[in-house]
């Protein structure tokens, strides 16, 4: 497949599918529960639905910031810097980050943009294990 080719195919198109789906899905619930079950936690204790409604306001706008930036890089535009997009995922964003990353097949290939990536994902895992089982000692939520 030539350049031309891969360039003209529908966005978020690759081949028609997400390759591997179901592992796919299988990781993104599991590194979704969680924050889930804490989010939860804290709006069913009235302590906050804070948490909650950022993951699923910013996810969105996660989600739309990918689909934009595909976009512009496909039509050579100028980009959505890649400090804007870590900065929606580390305020809550990267559920969204990370479906619109298999879905436009954008920044999966950019190993330092992946690395940066997945630590956000795992400071959001250690920020609820400690809320959840250790007390919030290591992290204080205000």
């Amino acid at each position: 497949m030539n350049d031309s080719s891969a360039r003209n195919r529908p966005e978020g198109n690759s081949g028609g599918k997400i390759q591997n789906l179901r592992l796919k899905w299988l990781v993104f619930a599991i590194v979704c529960a969680l924050p889930l079950v804490g989010s939860l936690s804290m709006w069913l204790q009235g302590i906050s639905l804070i948490p909650l409604s950022a993951y699923g306001i910013v996810s969105v706008l996660a989600f739309f910031l990918y689909w934009s930036d595909k976009r512009k890089a496909r039509t050579a535009r100028w980009r959505t810097p890649e400090n804007v997009l870590h900065a929606v995922e580390l305020a809550g964003g990267w559920p969204g980050a990370l479906v619109a990353q298999q879905v436009f097949r954008h920044k999966t290939r950019k190993i330092s943009y992946q690395v940066l990536f997945w630590a956000i994902v795992l400071l959001h895992q250690v920020f609820w294990i400690d809320q959840l089982f250790l007390g919030a000692h290591v992290f204080a939520l205000f």
